[in-house]
């Protein structure tokens, strides 16, 4: 009897949770309501089925209990009851899979007009990408990727000579505007998600994958990445802002071509402190470091250089070229007060350690004061 009580109470505070829980979905910022529906339609049919089997039980508990006297009779078979069974289980199905189907299809089917977007996913940051004036993407292959060149644009390519290039974790979108996403991973499986829009789709190594939706409410909306991707993974976040047409266009025309990107890079200035910034944004430095103060995973990389550290056991450091040098080549060696030794060991050339140290030196000026290794993650 104290089994069956104690079933019932379960029973009804799960079904009351779900009733007056707070965590119920972000509100709706994009066309796809049926995404809504369907798992409405889930947490319905699972919720019948979760408290008649639970009620079930509760009543053969108590029916059926041990009683003086009495014994259980074997009964291997009950036609009746297994074709009810049968009938019902079927029908739960069908309600679970043939709306599921039904949205699949259409969430695949992008409309015409469709703008077009890509993303390139890599741990653990955000890049995109738009066509430009002529409205094509330029070609890409893997034998062109290079620090400067993530995309693996061909340069040979006019069409992609123009195309509009976002080396940030930042997108912007028109609103009340289908959008038709194209999704690539430079490295393992990533997954592109914002929340409020219930549009996501996996990002497969060697492949190009695509959803579209339309975005209905103006509003900055937070991306992140919904599959397991390495020990960056919960910081691989970025936004999308919503905004109006004339907001849209005016940002996309502050944004550069892949034909600018590409002269600027190889023009002038610091050349090693340059490649340094492309490495960083090449390995994915800049998903836990910034150059402008802010705290993140990592400590800032502004006015690090030059300033003593504080490490786990008390001792402190000059944050020097030996120092960031030997930080690079073994990050866990030695740990800084306030921060995880999460950086996994990378091989970099010596140049390639040449050029991270220059940029971060370029970034040495008024810091933040945070403590914290340079290079926590900068072989990342």
């Amino acid at each position: 009897m104290a089994l069956a009580i104690a079933l019932f109470l379960i029973t009804v505070v799960a079904v009351l949770f779900q009733f007056l829980s707070p965590w119920w979905l972000t509100p709706l910022a994009s066309n796809w309501r049926q995404m809504d529906d369907t798992l409405t339609i889930t947490l319905v049919v699972t919720g019948i089925f979760f408290v008649g089997i639970n009620l079930f039980l509760v009543y053969v508990l108590i029916r059926y209990r041990h009683r003086k006297g009495r014994r259980a009779a074997y009964e291997p078979d009950n036609r009746k009851l297994e074709r009810w069974l049968l009938l019902g289980t079927t029908l739960a199905i069908v309600l679970l899979l043939a709306p599921g189907l039904f949205v699949y299809a259409e969430y695949l089917k992008t409309p015409r007009d469709a703008m077009v977007v890509e993303v390139l996913g890599q741990q653990w940051q955000w890049r995109y990408r738009f066509p430009g004036q002529d409205k094509k993407l330029g070609q890409t292959d893997t034998r062109f990727i290079t620090s400067d060149n993530p995309f693996g644009i061909d340069p040979a390519d006019p069409n992609g000579q123009g195309n509009i290039l976002i080396d940030n974790n930042e997108l912007h979108l028109p609103i009340n505007r289908p959008v038709k996403m194209l999704l690539r991973s430079r490295d393992v499986l990533h997954d592109f998600f914002v929340p409020p829009f219930r549009a996501r789709m996996n990002m497969v190594p060697g492949m190009v994958t695509t959803f579209w939706f339309t975005p209905t409410k103006l509003g900055r909306y937070e991306v992140v990445c919904a599959q397991l991707c390495g020990i960056g993974h919960s910081n691989m976040r970025g936004y999308v802002v919503v905004e109006d047409d004339a907001s849209f266009a005016s940002w996309l025309k502050t944004q550069p071509t892949f034909a600018q990107t590409m002269a600027k890079n190889g023009a002038g200035g610091d050349e090693l402190a340059t490649q340094g910034k492309l490495l960083a944004q090449a390995k994915g430095c800049i998903a836990c470091h910034s150059v402008d103060g802010n705290a993140g995973v990592g400590p800032t990389w502004k006015g690090l250089y030059g300033k003593t550290e504080t490490m786990a056991d008390g001792s402190t450091a000059l944050v020097d070229e030996a120092y960031l040098k030997a930080f690079i080549h073994d990050p866990a060696a030695r740990v800084v007060k306030g921060y995880a030794p999460i950086m996994p060991k990378i091989e970099l050339t010596d140049q390639e350690v040449a050029e991270l140290i220059a940029y971060i030196k370029a970034n040495a000026g008024t810091g933040a004061g945070q403590s914290g290794t340079a290079t926590q993650k900068s072989g990342v």
